[in-house]
């Protein structure tokens, strides 16, 4: 990611904090930025596992805590998956999903003709559509490799 696309994120979660009055703390900033920088779509303990590196006193329940905090205001989204972990996904733009159903690898990508779709009418009478997306489930490369290497 590049750096001005970090700053200009954390400079919107640094507005939100001050607007809604909460406090802007170094764990917070430590959490974001390893949520902002990960495209792999890491679970609460994949950022735990690396903040604790750095940030030795943080809890997992910190963690947990904080990205509630972040979905909450609209920072990050919950991607869910193949297992029963909550992945987060800080790229908040119109993409869908590729998932790799043996590593669990998420990959984004646009299809800008999905995008463009319309919503078909007996669905608009259904009720409201608060969002829609894409996922295609597959092996992806790497485990396709792996797959190859072990049969004779």
């Amino acid at each position: 990611m590049l750096k001005a696309e970090l700053d200009k994120k954390i400079s919107t979660f640094e507005e939100l904090c001050r607007s809604k009055g909460l406090r802007l703390t170094h764990q917070r900033l430590e959490i974001l930025k390893e949520l902002i920088q990960d495209t792999s779509h890491p679970s609460a303990e994949d950022v735990y596992r690396r903040i604790v590196k750095r940030l030795p006193m943080i809890s997992l329940d910190t963690v947990y805590r904080t990205i509630a905090l972040f979905e909450e205001n609209g920072l990050v989204k919950r991607v869910e998956v193949l297992d029963d972990k909550s992945r987060y996904d800080s790229n908040l733009e119109e993409h869908q999903h590729m998932v790799c159903v043996r590593c669990k690898r998420i990959e984004d990508f646009n299809w800008q003709g999905f995008d463009k779709l319309r919503v078909p009418g007996n669905v608009r009478n259904w009720g409201t559509v608060m969002s829609k997306h894409v996922e295609l489930r597959g092996i992806c490369k790497e485990c396709l490799k792996k797959e190859r290497k072990r049969t004779p």
